[in-house]
């Protein structure tokens, strides 16, 4: 039930306070999480539109259309094209906890989620290499292939890059590193998009795409580690560098 009248998200008080040069995205993040998690908002809630938002933030559009997509992808808000953004009717109990050293949108906190993520994702293909199933190397087969094959269409490879990765961490056959993994990538995705804008960078993850697949399909776990450690390590790099031109923004 929307916890203002009239179903208007604009007649609802804020208490939202201008945002500091050069922490943007992280700052509308923070404000928007202490709103809706001790504001006047109730799950079902819709929010005011991103204009209004921006206007009292003192910031730019692009800014809180970002945050809204990062509390999108943490499961706090849903986007609805056409209506509006609304908050969703069940949060995590661990969300207080969660965001208060998950908000990894400024630089510092975005390294070191890139480092833990790095080093879950070389365990997972460590244990995937001595665990993973024919059926479960079909299947990483077919995501390298679609990689391959959507060099020149990002989303499509974005989303088989993605898959491939949940699909080790399945193989791995460890819940609590799997459920790891699942928490990093989910607040790394909006970095991750950013770092992975052209073909030249696609081409590179591919290859290194192969070189983790082929290595787990050997059932060799060090070559996998090797080959997931260099991944990592010119992921990291991307995801940084898409960090660090964001909170310019």
């Amino acid at each position: 039930m929307p916890a203002y009248p009239d179903d208007d998200p604009t007649s609802l008080r804020l208490e939202l306070e201008l945002v500091p040069k050069g922490t943007a995205v992280g700052e509308v993040v923070k404000q928007l999480i202490a709103l809706l998690t001790v504001g006047d908002l109730v799950p079902g809630s819709r929010l005011p539109p991103e204009r209004q938002l921006a206007e009292q933030l003192g910031v730019g559009r692009s800014a809180v259309r970002e945050a809204l997509a990062a509390l999108e992808i943490l499961g706090i808000v849903s986007v609805r094209p056409g209506s509006g953004t609304y908050l969703r009717d069940t949060t995590s109990e661990l969300l207080p906890t969660t965001l208060s050293w998950g908000m990894m949108l400024n630089a510092a906190r975005t390294r070191e989620l890139i480092e833990v993520r790095s080093g879950l994702e070389i365990q997972a293909a460590t244990y995937a290499a001595q665990r993973v199933d024919d059926e479960a190397v079909e299947a990483l087969r077919g995501f390298v292939d679609t990689m391959r094959d959507s060099l020149d269409d990002l989303d499509a490879f974005l989303q088989a890059d993605l898959r491939f990765h949940l699909q080790i961490a399945v193989s791995a056959d460890n819940v609590v590193l799997r459920d790891l993994l699942q928490s990093t990538r989910s607040l790394l995705r909006l970095w991750v998009e950013r770092g992975l804008s052209e073909r030249s960078q696609a081409q590179v993850a591919y290859r290194e795409h192969l070189a983790v697949f082929e290595a787990i399909s050997r059932r060799d776990p060090d070559a996998a580690l090797e080959a997931m450690r260099a991944h990592m390590a010119t992921a990291g790099e991307r995801v940084g560098h898409a960090d660090v031109e964001g909170s310019q923004r």
